[in-house]
């Protein structure tokens, strides 16, 4: 009903809302993706997962999570940051890939 509605409308806004500023304000002229589309979508989705196993995103558990001094949070945190760590050495070191 009236709930669905307005949170479709948000959501749909977030979207447009970034769009068109980023349109507008020439922000994405001369932009390329350096992954193809399939690529991109299989990230999301990972993501999308990952938040679902750790219980929410990565900045709902740093910050808010933290500021509580809560475990559960400040464990997930360090997980989430060591991963990036070790997959930005795997592949810029291992891999060869980026700058």
């Amino acid at each position: 009903g009236e709930e669905r509605t307005w949170r479709l409308s948000f959501l749909a806004g977030l979207f447009l809302g970034a769009i068109l500023a980023a349109y507008f304000s020439g922000a994405l002229v001369g932009v390329q993706s350096v992954a193809s589309t399939p690529v991109l979508l299989v990230a999301g989705l990972l993501v999308g997962f990952g938040t679902r196993m750790g219980g929410g995103c990565t900045s709902g558990h740093g910050v808010c999570g933290i500021s509580r001094f809560s475990l559960r949070s400040i464990v997930a945190t360090v997980i989430f940051m060591a991963s990036g760590a070790v997959t930005v050495f795997i592949v810029r070191h291992l891999m060869g890939e980026g700058v």
